[in-house]
């Protein structure tokens, strides 16, 4: 299997990360990148450089404002005269009657869900950068890969189409589906991070054309809180198109392969052209996050239920923090999914 890497990801380097009260710094780190570049090495996949799209498909899932706003920010912010070294909001307007702003301290809190997701000098390069990738994958697909890789640093899930949020500036996932729309009448995302993809969710809720599927801890107790529910089935013509499969805390190998069986049954259903796997790897049983406990194996065995589907994949990289084992789990679901095609 092809994986595409850029290493223009390092230009984001965001330090900030608030938990409980208290200021840590993120894990959402480039070192992940170097961990995740070890696994597809011990799985010998070939790196291929991105192809430079242009704004074109982020268009496709972003709105005009909220890249234009990415594109400028760091600028205005600079302009300012005392900002400091990351943009964070301050403000959450919420927009219940509200109005756009002008000034780039209120535009900072419109397209923000939240604080975990700091904008610094490299941010806009590196996750256009990760949305290139991303395309790279979805276009060798349907040039006739089988199945490519995506390491795409910014991850992308949380992000919706006019706000940022947990770590995601731009939706990779979302990107790499739309593309893949321009051959397939319809696509299906399936999401295994820890956390529920609710920006993806976002972006396609009224929308019959593209499935979005997500398996995470269930957010009761886990990010993002206030969406990831099962009762959350998409809305309009997207009613049905959308299923949360939401796990408790601690779930292993043999209840994840449970979800995945009946994420499974709803993708054949919907009888999709293409799959996109918005593929998290911080449901391990080793993931500092400690939401779910998936082993390595069980990694493998994800792999290898997604390959049953059989539809041309595009792995596109979400989740998956700093351990010891996380290039070890990239090598095995990647891997599992071969063994198994």
């Amino acid at each position: 299997m092809k994986a595409v890497y850029t290493e223009l990801h390092r230009s984001h380097d965001p330090q900030f990360f608030l938990v409980r009260g208290v200021v840590k710094r993120t894990t959402e780190q480039p070192e992940r990148a170097d961990r995740l570049l070890a696994g597809l090495k011990a799985g010998k996949h070939t790196l291929v450089e991105p192809t430079v799209f242009g704004q074109g498909p982020r268009a496709r899932v972003h709105s005009a404002e909220y890249l234009r706003f990415l594109e400028e920010a760091w600028d205005a912010w600079v302009a300012l005269g005392d900002s400091g070294s990351e943009m964070i909001a301050n403000i959450h307007p919420v927009r219940y009657g509200a109005t756009y702003p002008t000034h780039i301290v209120g535009r900072l809190g419109w397209h923000a869900a939240d604080t975990a997701a700091p904008i610094g000098k490299g941010t806009y390069a590196a996750a256009c950068a990760a949305t290139d990738v991303a395309t790279t994958a979805a276009q060798l697909v349907m040039d006739g890969e089988d199945a490519v890789y995506a390491l795409c640093r910014p991850p992308g899930h949380h992000a919706y189409a006019d706000m940022s949020g947990g770590f995601c500036f731009l939706n990779n996932s979302a990107v790499a589906a739309a593309h893949l729309r321009l051959k397939h009448e319809r696509v299906a995302i399936l999401d295994v991070d820890v956390h529920h993809g609710n920006g993806t969710q976002g972006i396609f809720y009224e929308r019959p054309d593209v499935l979005t599927v997500s398996i995470h801890a269930d957010p009761v107790f886990f990010y993002p809180f206030v969406w990831g529910y099962a009762h959350e089935r998409g809305a309009g013509r997207g009613l049905g198109a959308n299923l949360n499969i939401p796990l408790a805390r601690g779930t292993g190998d043999d209840d994840y392969i449970k979800a995945i069986g009946e994420a499974e049954k709803t993708i054949r259903a919907f009888a999709p052209g293409a799959l996109v796997v918005a593929l998290g790897l911080d449901a391990s049983e080793h993931d500092p996050l400690a939401g779910l406990a998936v082993t390595t194996a069980g990694f493998r065995r994800i792999g290898a239920a997604i390959a049953q589907l059989g539809l041309p994949t595009v792995f596109v990289q979400e989740g998956g923090y700093l351990s010891d084992i996380l290039g070890a789990n990239l090598t095995a679901v990647l891997g599992g999914f071969e063994e198994a095609r």
